[in-house]
Formats: C-alpha cells, structure tokens, sequence
C-alpha cells in the first residue's frame, strides 16, 4: 500500500480521492505527528529531486534537482505555444518556421514529462527514510495505486500526441481527411490526456476533490495547469476541419485558446522553480 507505513508510526488521518491516497496524518512512536502529503512527497523525497543534506540557495535556481529542470522545460515548451499562434509572428517567420516553433514546443513538453514521470516513480515509497542505497534508478513501474503515477504517465502519454499531431502539421498536400486524421485526431487525444493529468494532479493538491486552497502555492499550480488544459482542449476542438469548406471550425478560437493554455502552463511552470529550490527547512515545513 502507497504510502509505506515505517515501523512504529500509526496512520490516525487518511485523505483520499476516489482509491488513491493523498495525504497521511501519522503518530510516531514518541508521540509527535507527521503529516505527509503525495506532491510535497514526490516533489523533494525523490532520488532526483531530493533535498536532504542539500544547502540552501536562490529561490528559483536550482539545477541540481530534476524538479528544477522540469519546471525550466515545460516553461520553455509553453513559451513555444505561446507564441506561435500569434499572426504577427505567423506573418514574420512563415508558416514552416512557425510549425517548427509549435513541434519544437512539443518536444520540450516531451522531455519535462518524461522527467516528472521519472522524479515521481523514484520518490520514496514511505514518508520516513529513503529508499535503501544501490536500489538504482526506476525507469518504469507499475503502480496503478499512485494518484501521482498516473497522472505524471498520462500528461507524459499526451505530449507523445501533441509530438505527432505538429510534426504532421508541418507537412503539406494533406487531404482534409488526412488533416483531421493526422493532425486533429493526435491533437484531441494529446488534449484529452492533459485534461485528465491536470485533473488528478489538481485534486492531488487538493488533497480532496475540488478542495479550495488559493494560498498554497502548490494548488495554484494545479489550478493554473487546469485550466491551461481546459483551454488547449477548446483550441483542439475548434481546429477541426470542417470537409465541405477545407477550413478549420474557428480559426479565433484555436489562436485565441492555444495562447491562453499555455500562458496556463507557463505560469504554472514558473511557480515550479520556486517550489523545486526551497530549503530542507521549507520542505519539512510544508510537508509537516
């Protein structure tokens, strides 16, 4: 069962959302109480992200921690698709340019997923110790019981998506029923993936579902990555193409919203920085 209990330590608390486990409220055996939580969890007891014996340093810069990195990454991603839809910017580099701008975005989203799905499967299995020395690092598990794991595999499954959707969008002569097939089908699915692993991301801040937590800068990741996902799936939706007119159901709205989800995204990966960068000291405080 996630967590792993430590020896002597009584679960007296347990928040849940649907079958996963999502914060812990434990008496040691002294007495004193421990709370732990699955994102601060995997965030800083991670073999790749872990703050124990690390020392303290800028708020937003911390290379030496892959929570860090994927923060770096998927803000880079965001910027691509931030700008890339805008006309002005279509208008000055060309279409081919600008389909490279969108497909090199996806393959940053690419890299910073794969490493958040890495970070997470490498995090502790129990709130106590680490994990024994010379365990190595875990590439792939399977661990259906873990809020985290799906979602990190989910979103990771989504940029796999959006990698095929822009690089079949950089092609030219497609048939409209080529475009919907090869473009707008990966392009939906890709949206349908982040909006489920933005979702159960979300409630694993939340701790519980639709819990209101504004203060907490880790619900406001998951707030603004929600709704970054809520906006790339409008955009997807209303760039089907429409085969009687070979034109795209809302050429404004794929724009408009393609912009809007990744400011989303962006946001939210910059709140990452801060968050992968705090001290011990900060790290025990929120997670106790």
């Amino acid at each position: 069962m996630y967590p792993r209990t430590p020896d002597g330590w009584t679960a007296i608390e347990r928040a849940k959302v649907g079958p996963f486990t999502t914060s812990v409220t434990y008496r040691r055996p002294d007495g004193s109480l421990s709370h732990w939580r699955s994102r601060v969890h995997r965030k800083h007891a991670s073999a790749l992200s872990r703050t124990r014996a690390k020392p303290a340093r800028h708020w937003w810069f911390a290379p030496d921690r892959a929570s860090w990195w994927i923060g770096v990454l998927f803000a880079l991603g965001s910027t691509c698709f931030l700008i890339a839809p805008f006309p002005g910017f279509l208008q000055l580099v060309g279409s081919g340019a600008d389909g490279i701008v969108f497909f090199v975005g996806s393959i940053f989203f690419t890299a910073a997923a794969s490493l958040q799905h890495i970070e997470a499967i490498n995090a502790d299995r129990g709130p106590a110790d680490a994990e024994e020395e010379g365990t190595g690092l875990r590439v792939l598990t399977i661990e259906p019981g873990r809020i985290d794991w799906w979602a990190t595999l989910i979103q990771l499954v989504g940029t796999v998506f959006f990698n095929l959707s822009t690089w079949d969008a950089m092609q030219s002569g497609l048939s409209t029923q080529q475009e919907n097939r090869l473009i707008w089908g990966p392009d939906v699915l890709g949206s349908a993936c982040f909006l489920i692993a933005s979702y159960l991301a979300f409630a694993e801040s939340c701790e519980a579902w639709g819990r209101w937590k504004p203060g907490d800068r880790e619900w406001r990741i998951g707030a603004l990555n929600m709704a970054g996902s809520i906006a790339f799936g409008i955009s997807a939706i209303a760039a089907f193409v429409v085969p009687s007119t070979g034109t795209v159901l809302n050429l404004a709205w794929v724009n408009g919203f393609t912009v809007l989800g990744a400011l989303g995204f962006l946001l939210g990966a910059l709140l990452l920085l801060p968050e992968a960068a705090e001290g011990d000291a900060e790290a025990s405080a929120a997670a106790g």
